[in-house]
This record gives C-alpha cells, structure tokens and sequence, in this order.
C-alpha cells in the first residue's frame, strides 16, 4: 500500500476502471463541475460517476453507502445516490471506491430555486420519510461519520476553543448560552436515520425544485439534530419557518440543531477548519442567525 497521499485524477480512474470493470474501460472519464472535499467524483460515460475517498478518515463510508442506500431508496420520496458497483484498493490508490448512477441537477443556490418556502417543504417531507425509515442495524455514530448523531459533548473542547478566539468579534456570552442550552439536551427516543450533512452541496435542483439528495457519507442512526442545519444555511424568513413548522420535532431537538449548526460556523470562522473566503463570511451570517432564532425560540 502507498505512504502518500495519492494524486486522484483522471488517469488514475481511467486505470482503476479499466482493470476492475473492463466493461466500462472505454468510457471517458472526466471531473465532474463540483467534485466534493471528502471524496474526488469523476463523471464515467453519460449515465454514471466515480466516486473516491480523498482521505483514510473517508474510506469506511464507501461500503457503508454501498450497503444501506439501496435499503434506503425504496422507502424514500426523491432521489439518493444509486450504486452500481464497489472498486478495491491496489498498488496505488489505498482504499475502495464506487461507481454511482449519475444523478441529473445543480446543486442548491437560492438563484437556482423557483420557491424557496417550497423547497424548504419538499427537503423536510424528505427528512421525515428518512427519519421514519426502518433503522434495525444501521450504523451508530462514530469516526466513519465523525460522531454525527451523537451528544454534541464530543465537540465540545473544540467549541470552547473556537469560542476563546472569537472573543471581540462575535457575542461570545450569547453563543455560549446557545452550546450549553444544546449540552444540555439529550434525543431520548429510539435512533433513526439522519443524513448527517444536509448542505447546498448535496441537494440537487431541476427545473427550480428539489430533485435529489446526495453524499450520505456521514449518514447513521441516532440524534437527527444534525439535519436541522440547513434551517440556517440555506433558508430564511418565511422559508425558515415553513421548515420549521414541517419538522414534528422539539424543543430540544431544535437546540441541539442549533448546537450544531454554531459548532460548525464558529470553527470555520476562527480559521480552524479549512474554508474559502465565501465559506467564512455565510459563516458569520450563520452565527448571527443562530443567536437570533434562540433569543426568539429558547
């Protein structure tokens, strides 16, 4: 197995296509517009994607996605990602990879969306069949998800940290009072199936709707607080509160959707997650609105 890092791009999925699926081999291969950061995707002909690992930390979601997506699927009201098969490491590159049916769309700007209430509607009728959906066996939160899904607890140093640094440039009283108020707050039903990174990223748009749902890489089943992020990422306004109002979830919940979502934002404001400049500055929009919406709601 190599030591380095190993360069993902067109070549390499051109030769790990051609000795692994020789039916496939005389495809192009070309990267797709917006290839992720956890994984490099390449489009493979017309109708499908390759999909790879950027990183070791990445690996364990290939078999998990191969797995439950086609249980999942069935039981849900738009499009997940289809796999089609599961390539395995060689001599070059570490860790195993998938080819996917390609999923037709753009994916989610507030420009691209006909009607944001809408949308915000459609995504949450989506994550109530998700959360409904059969969870016997399903993979509990740990590395392979980086704890999603579980008590906020374990990003709390990493929170407090974020928190020292911003002190001066954001309401850092207020913002405890938000990380505390998610601690405090425990999913005490049976675990169900969240995505784990519902971002613009990974919602697919056609023709101004909601399309599609992708990269459950991060997907398990517990605590589905995680999923509420989008309520600040993406949504405002009447938006916000249609999707609100369409999630038959408490109190608590909310909070600890409010936990995590401000985890996120404040490590990528205080530069210890790696984010370009438009991620730093919606991050800051981010926090606001979180304050916000617990000085409205707790």
């Amino acid at each position: 197995m190599p030591t380095e890092q190993p360069l993902i791009d067109t070549a390499l999925v051109r030769r790990l296509v051609g000795q692994q699926f020789p039916e496939w081999s005389t495809l192009p291969v070309k990267p797709v517009a917006f290839g992720g950061w956890d994984n490099r995707t390449f489009h493979l002909g017309d109708r499908m994607t390759v999909r790879l690992p950027s990183a070791a930390r990445y690996a364990e979601q290939v078999a998990k996605e191969q797995r439950w997506l086609p249980i999942l699927a069935p039981q849900l009201p738009l499009p997940i990602p289809s796999p089609l098969a599961m390539g395995v490491p060689d001599e070059i590159y570490p860790w195993p990879w998938s080819v996917y049916e390609w999923r037709e769309g753009e994916t989610a700007r507030v420009e691209r969306i006909e009607d944001l209430t809408e949308f915000a509607l459609t995504l949450a009728a989506f994550l109530d069949a998700l959360q409904r959906a059969d969870a016997t066996g399903g993979p509990l939160p740990g590395p392979h998800n980086f704890h999603r899904g579980a008590p906020l607890h374990v990003y709390d140093a990493e929170t407090r940290r974020a928190l020292l640094d911003l002190e001066g440039r954001i309401d850092v009283n207020a913002a405890t009072e938000v990380w505390e108020a998610a601690l405090s707050s425990t999913w005490r039903m049976p675990p169900v199936w969240f995505h784990g990174d519902v971002a613009n990223g990974n919602l697919l748009v056609e023709n101004g709707r909601l399309s599609a749902v992708i990269d459950f890489g991060t997907s398990g089943i517990g605590d589905p607080a995680c999923d509420l992020a989008i309520a600040w990422h993406l949504f405002e306004g009447e938006s916000r509160k249609a999707f609100r109002d369409a999630r038959p979830l408490d109190n608590g919940t909310w909070a600890r959707g409010r936990g995590w979502t401000l985890w996120k934002a404040l490590i990528v404001a205080a530069g210890m997650a790696g984010a370009n400049e438009s991620g730093v500055d919606r991050s800051w929009r981010v926090i606001d609105d979180v304050l916000a919406d617990h000085r409205e709601w707790a």
